[in-house]
C-alpha cells in the first residue's frame, strides 16, 4: 500500500515469525535487503518504500488494531522498531477493514489504533461507502501524483514530554537546537547556522560532506539529551532544518531521515515541527509565519507543503504541552497477494535486529 508519501508492505501479524529475529530476517527477504536497488524483493530502493507495517487486533480497550512500524534499510541487514511512520499509519485503518479486523461503516469507518512501538494513539477516518473502502476521492497532498480518498488521522495528546530535555534551546557543537517530540523526537535546527540556506535541494545536502558530519554530531548528541541513548544505529531523532517560508507556508523544512534527506517530511516528524514553532523562544520560531488564530500550521517541504492542525496547551508546571494534532493524508491499496522471497540459502548477510516488538 502507498500511505500518504510513503510505500510498504503490510502484513497481518499472524502471517509472520512471532519471534522478532525470524520476523526480521524474512522480512529483509522480502524487501530485497541489503541491496542498494532491492532488486530481489519489493523494496523501492529507498528508506520511504522499504518500510513494513504489521497489523494485528488490539487487546487494549483503547484501540481496535495494534500497528507495529518497522524500517528495513535498504544496504545494510538492518530492521528497526525505535520509530513510528506517520504515513505508513495512513494505511493502517483501510488496511484493517480490507482484512476483517475492524467492520466498516455504510458511509464511513473510524479505526482506533495503538501505535506499538510508541504506545501511543490515533483514529483514523475514512470514507467506506456501503461498507466497503473507497479510494477515490478529491484530496490531494504533495509528493503524491493525483487525488485521493481522505484519511483523517487526529492524535490525542502524548504522556511524553514535548520538550524531551527539559528545555526550549539548547546548544550543540557550538549550534543552537530546540528538541521536541510530538510523536516524532525531532531536533529543529536553524539552516543558515550550519551554513545551508535550507531552500537546496535534498541531493545537493546528501552531497555535502561537511553538513553530513555537523548533522551526525549533533543527532549523537541530541539523542543522549533527550533520553534515546546511543542512535548511532537508530532512525532517530529525525533532524529538520527550517528556514522562512518561500511561499504561503509557515516555514521551509528540509529534513534527515537520518542520512538520506527526505524529498517531502513524515507526518508526525511534521507534527513536531509544528508545535515545535508554536513554543515561545523555540528554534525556527523567529523564522515562521504563524497565524495565532488558527490551529493549522503549513510546512513547506522540497516537493510542496504538509498542513498539520496543532494547538498546545501547558502542564501543571507551566511547560508547553500538545493539546491537539490532526492531519489529512491519502492512501491507496496496490497490490493483493502472495510474495515469494528470497530463498535462506541465499541471502548474502545475517540480519542484525535493532530491538524487538515492544
Amino acid at each position: 500500500m502507498r500511505g500518504g508519501t510513503s510505500k510498504g508492505a503490510y502484513f497481518l501479524a499472524e502471517d509472520l515469525p512471532a519471534e522478532p529475529a525470524l520476523r526480521d530476517e524474512l522480512l529483509l527477504r522480502v524487501m530485497g535487503s541489503p541491496d542498494a536497488r532491492q532488486i530481489d524483493g519489493l523494496g523501492g530502493a529507498h528508506p520511504l518504500a522499504s518500510k513494513v507495517a504489521v497489523v494485528s487486533p488490539s487487546a487494549d480497550p483503547h484501540a481496535d488494531v495494534d500497528y507495529l512500524f518497522l524500517q528495513v534499510a535498504v544496504e545494510r541487514p538492518e530492521v528497526s522498531d525505535r520509530q513510528n511512520c506517520g504515513n505508513i499509519l495512513a494505511g493502517v485503518g483501510p488496511f484493517a477493514v480490507e482484512r476483517g479486523l475492524v467492520a466498516a461503516g455504510e458511509e464511513e469507518t473510524a479505526v482506533r489504533i495503538r501505535m506499538v512501538n510508541s504506545d501511543d494513539y490515533a483514529t483514523a477516518t475514512f470514507p467506506t461507502p456501503g461498507g466497503r473502502v473507497d479510494y477515490t476521492g478529491a484530496a490531494e497532498i504533495s509528493g503524491v501524483p493525483g487525488t485521493a480518498a481522505p484519511v483523517v488521522i487526529e492524535f490525542p495528546p502524548g504522556t511524553g514530554a514535548l520538550l524531551p530535555t527539559g528545555n526550549v534551546r539548547d546548544e550543540i557543537d557550538g549550534v543552537a537546537v530546540t528538541c521536541v517530540d510530538n510523536g516524532m523526537p525531532t531536533v529543529l535546527i536553524a539552516a543558515t547556522s550550519l551554513k545551508v540556506t535550507g531552500y537546496e535541494l535534498p541531493r545537493d545536502l546528501e552531497e555535502d560532506v561537511a553538513l553530513a558530519d555537523r548533522l551526525r554530531t549533533i543527532r549523537l548528541a541530541a539523542g543522549r539529551l533527550m533520553g534515546l541513548g546511543d542512535v548511532s544505529d537508530a532512525t532517530v531523532p529525525k533532524l529538520t532544518l527550517l528556514a522562512a517560508p518561500r511561499g504561503d507556508g509557515a516555514v521551509t523544512t528540509r529534513t534527515f531521515i537520518p542520512v538520506r534527506c527526505h524529498p517531502s517530511i513524515g507526518v508526525l516528524g511534521a507534527a513536531s515541527v509544528a508545535a515545535g514553532l508554536r513554543i515561545e523562544g523555540s528554534v525556527g520560531a523567529e523564522l515562521a509565519r504563524i497565524d495565532a488564530d488558527s490551529d493549522r500550521i503549513r510546512i513547506e517541504h522540497p516537493t510542496g507543503f504538509l498542513d498539520i492542525e496543532s494547538s498546545l496547551g501547558s502542564t501543571p508546571d507551566g511547560l508547553p504541552s500538545a493539546r491537539r494534532t490532526a492531519v489529512v493524508r491519502t492512501a491507496r491499496k496496490i497490490f493483493d497477494g502472495t510474495v515469494f522471497p528470497r530463498s535462506a540459502e541465499t541471502a548474502p548477510l545475517s540480519p542484525r535486529s535493532l530491538g524487538g516488538q515492544r
